[in-house]
């Protein structure tokens, strides 16, 4: 068994069956965590796009913030469909944990010009939102987790 790197630095480990024949047995496992996480980010930047007109009448600083996440976990999620690199994960990441403190500061201290959204944590769409985010960062943690091990067991140890 030997292991070899692709382009996006995904691990790919090979099982030889024949002399001069290699037959792939797993091409970077942590991959299949992209799909949720890709359809996390895209439900994440609707979400908050349905809420686009009515911030920006409450507060149109916040209008625009929702604006410019959703056009990054939208952009994210596409990238995200077509590479596993370990970059499109931490801007994943720090997409979905900058919307969630956002969320919880929104919700206890409140944020300028919004103060009725506080104590407001049962509200649907945040619900909905906070639920994407924290399956993205889920999905990021089992990318990370599936990949360390991947390459442990895929590189031999001298």
């Amino acid at each position: 068994m030997r292991a070899a790197r692709s382009r996006g630095g995904a691990a790919r480990v090979f099982v030889t069956t024949q002399p001069g024949s290699e037959l792939m047995r797993l091409s970077h496992p942590a991959s299949i965590w992209r799909w949720p996480a890709a359809a996390a980010l895209s439900a994440t930047a609707a979400i908050h796009m349905t809420l686009v007109p009515e911030h920006l009448r409450e507060a149109p600083y916040a209008g625009a913030l929702f604006i410019a996440l959703s056009a990054a976990a939208l952009a994210t999620a596409i990238v995200l469909s077509a590479t596993d690199h370990e970059l499109v994960w931490v801007a994943a990441g720090a997409i979905s944990l900058g919307a969630l403190v956002a969320y919880f500061l929104s919700r206890s201290v409140g944020l300028p010009s919004m103060a009725d959204d506080i104590g407001d944590w049962a509200n649907p769409l945040g619900v909905a939102a906070v639920t994407c985010e924290t399956l993205t960062l889920i999905c990021w943690i089992g990318r990370s987790a599936a990949s360390a091990r991947a390459t442990a067991t895929a590189v031999p140890r001298r």
